[in-house]
């Protein structure tokens, strides 16, 4: 961490940033575990949030007399669960439509079809009192701590408007405690001197600690964080990557983690989905993801990450996988699996279909040919029955990527 700090003062530079994180969460992610690695134990009981086949067209703004209107195909057969005390990681490139799917979650966005089931029953909502009671049970933690938050409010302000729309405090004297109270849960201490201060007088670490505590004022059972450490300074990222575990351990809290920082995923979150491209390719418990990964796209994803350990493995032979490429239009997306342009080991079927979901066993599942034809009607859920109902299931091996010629 200490190289982390020294390493340039722009939050938006990626390029750079990213390194200095993934080197600095890949060593806190070794820390944390022992090295005869904790057995995954897979979520059981209902999920508190799930989506099943969820896709999301945005029409395009165009003047067309005739033939279909153009659409940007955002998200494809998206499923996936959320469980209460659990975090799930959505990983993968800018496009891949991470964030779209937190949004729709958020009823910010209405799906063009698939179903969102919220303990258990459908979500079926307008507007009015319906969204209201949704959105006191799911919550979102925006990426920009900068633009979240109004600039011409107090703290107390922004606190104080959840508690007050959702019925939680009814005197000043009660609001000011819990206020007080949301800022010693997200460690801003002591409270009394940030409950006056304005988003100008607080630091990129401070707002978005402020964001946390607004979301946490409603009492949700589910927070969708949308990359909440990217536009952070990457000395104090692992200070509110601690904060949110340790307040998804305290409430319970089933987490959505939306992040492009592999080597973040496997230090926050029990489980792992990659995307690309509006699709997922694969998932599963993030050691397994990340350690064994089974899809060519998360090979590729996991060899772009900096590890100096990959070093010397390379210098003993090990071919390194180049990139094919770049991500697809989703306006005009490969048919099929819409990795395959990229893929060093597409087939023809790649192009025809998108496979269905393949078990690995213990959890992990891909979408890949490589492995087989694959369920194409599995649901999170039953995926995660499926796993525990198998605890020992052989697993095909990783191909080999061979580098690109």
């Amino acid at each position: 961490m200490r190289q982390a700090r020294h390493a340039g003062e722009s939050d938006n530079a990626h390029m750079n940033t990213d390194y200095l994180n993934a080197d600095a969460m890949t060593q806190a992610a070794s820390s944390t575990k022992p090295s005869d690695e904790m057995a995954y134990t897979p979520p059981t009981g209902q999920p508190v949030l799930e989506t099943i086949h969820l896709r999301k067209y945005f029409p395009l703004r165009q003047f067309k007399i005739t033939g279909p209107r153009s659409v940007v195909h955002a998200v494809e057969d998206a499923n996936l669960a959320l469980y209460p005390g659990r975090a799930l990681a959505l990983v993968g490139e800018s496009g891949s439509g991470k964030s779209t799917i937190a949004r729709m979650l958020a009823r910010l966005y209405e799906p063009t079809s698939g179903s969102i089931n919220f303990a258990g029953q459908p979500v079926r909502l307008g507007s009015g009192a319906g969204l209201h009671a949704y959105r006191r049970q799911v919550q979102m933690i925006f990426q920009d701590p900068f633009s979240s938050l109004n600039p011409i409010h107090s703290v107390r302000y922004h606190l104080s408007r959840p508690l007050r729309l959702y019925g939680h405090v009814h005197s000043r004297r009660e609001e000011t405690q819990q206020i007080l109270a949301l800022l010693d849960r997200v460690s801003l201490s002591p409270a009394e001197q940030f409950i006056q201060k304005y988003p100008h007088q607080l630091s990129g670490g401070q707002r978005q600690r402020i964001a946390i505590a607004q979301a946490l004022a409603v009492r949700p059972k589910v927070v969708l964080a949308d990359e909440p450490v990217s536009m952070l300074d990457v000395s104090i990222r692992l200070d509110v990557l601690n904060l949110l575990l340790r307040l998804k351990e305290e409430e319970q809290l089933a987490l959505l983690f939306i992040t492009h920082d592999i080597a973040s995923a496997r230090y926050f979150a029990e489980d792992t989905m990659v995307m690309y491209a509006g699709q997922t390719m694969e998932g599963g418990p993030s050691d397994e993801v990340i350690l064994a990964p089974k899809h060519p796209y998360t090979q590729l994803l996991i060899s772009a990450a900096p590890d100096p350990d990959r070093i010397e493995s390379e210098n003993a032979g090990m071919p390194e996988l180049s990139a094919r490429g770049e991500i697809p239009s989703l306006i005009n997306p490969p048919s099929g699996c819409r990795f395959h342009p990229r893929c060093p080991h597409a087939m023809p079927i790649c192009r025809e279909r998108f496979p269905g979901r393949t078990a690995l066993g213990g959890g992990h599942w891909t979408h890949c040919f490589l492995y087989g034809e694959g369920n194409t009607s599995d649901s999170a859920h039953d995926a995660v029955a499926t796993a525990s109902a198998h605890t020992s299931p052989s697993s095909p091996p990783a191909p080999t990527i061979l580098p690109n010629q």
